[in-house]
């Protein structure tokens, strides 16, 4: 169970100031992260400790993280958006 001080803080961190981060981490935080095991949550939680300019090429598939736990979390963030 997630408690809201929890969501809460990872909402202000999802936030990231670009635009491109902020619609794929925050819906991602409200929507799902609730419902995930504990060791994807501290997956994520590792995600957000990465610089934007990291995650920006992450999501937008112009590299991938070397980390494939990192890059198992960017896949499961994009597959919510990205039609199959």
């Amino acid at each position: 169970m997630v408690d809201s001080v929890e969501l809460n803080r990872l909402y202000w961190h999802s936030r990231r100031g670009m635009l491109e981060l902020d619609v794929l981490l925050v819906p991602f935080v409200q929507e799902v992260y609730a419902s995930l095991n504990e060791a994807d949550r501290e997956v994520y939680r590792r995600l957000l400790e990465c610089e934007d300019q990291d995650l920006f090429v992450w999501f937008m598939e112009r590299g991938e993280a070397e980390d494939p736990e990192l890059q198992r979390m960017v896949r499961m963030i994009l597959d919510r958006v990205q039609p199959q």
